[in-house]
């Protein structure tokens, strides 16, 4: 048979790497060791009521103990890093290095999303979510966004991120849960928070403490917003180590280190999905 270029693909278009996630292209390899931060915005901002202009007021006879205000201590947060890789093995007849480093490449630029999501959902959100499922058992899919959002907005006063399986996704547009942004191209609910409907959620699809979700049901999960620091892809090795002597067969190995970090609440809820 006569050989013909691969067929390309596309990553799914509301991966964890696009619009609702910001990714930071860095070089610093000490980045991309792990990271760490003070928490910023899930300190709650409270009211101030003076006594001396409530009804509250002791008086000028029993001032009682004074009023004092609140002070938050941000918490350090952090995150680790993942590395990906993608491996190519092919005979050296008729397949050159750089035809191999190409087809290595390809299959990163297609699959590292998959494979982002995959391992921040199983080292992040099930690590450290807290479960809305009530003790009934799966609400709908529109109830669990609800009280997602719910429980995001209790601790966060600022735009999340809902983290879908992408067969979930078509259960969410019957009941308009999600709106597509003209201007981003960004998946957004009601309320304003973003969606990333991930391929590689599908595939882990469990709850908190890493336990495999019930036939017909999902999980969703909803936290902070999503900040990504990518490293550069590494092709290894170089070409004359690339060949095994004794089998001529030629591997080549891309990688690349990225850290997923996100804030404040992780929560989340099963669903039923028929």
């Amino acid at each position: 048979m006569p050989l013909v270029t691969p067929i390309p693909g596309t990553p799914l278009p509301h991966g964890i790497l696009n619009a609702c996630t910001t990714v930071e292209d860095v070089e610093d390899t000490h980045e991309l060791l792990g990271v760490e931060w003070r928490a910023l915005g899930c300190c709650p901002v409270q009211e101030w009521k003076d006594p001396c202009l409530t009804d509250d007021s002791p008086g000028e006879e029993s001032p009682g103990e004074p009023v004092a205000k609140e002070f938050c201590r941000p918490e350090f947060e952090h995150a680790h890093p993942i590395t990906l890789y993608a491996g190519a093995e092919c005979s050296t007849f008729g397949w050159t290095y750089e035809e191999a480093v190409t087809h290595a490449r390809a299959t990163m630029e297609l699959g590292e999303q998959h494979g982002l999501e995959a391992a921040f959902w199983s080292g992040k959100l099930t690590a450290d979510a807290v479960d809305l499922t009530p003790g009934e058992g799966p609400v709908s899919v529109a109830q669990g966004v609800a009280a997602l959002e719910g429980c995001l907005a209790e601790s966060y006063g600022g735009v999340g991120v809902l983290h879908v399986p992408a067969g979930v996704a078509a259960l969410l547009g019957c009941c308009n849960v999600l709106t597509k942004d003209p201007a981003t191209g960004s998946l957004e609910t009601l309320a304003g928070n973003c969606a990333v409907i991930g391929a590689g959620y599908s595939a882990e699809n469990t709850g908190p403490g890493g336990i495999p979700a019930e036939p017909g049901t999902a999980w969703l999960y909803i936290t902070g917003p999503v900040h990504i620091r990518r490293g550069p892809l590494d092709v290894i090795p170089d070409r004359s180590a690339s060949v095994n002597i004794r089998t001529n067969d030629r591997r080549i190995l891309v990688e690349r280190t990225m850290i997923v970090a996100t804030t404040c609440t992780v929560c989340a809820i099963q669903v039923v999905t028929c």
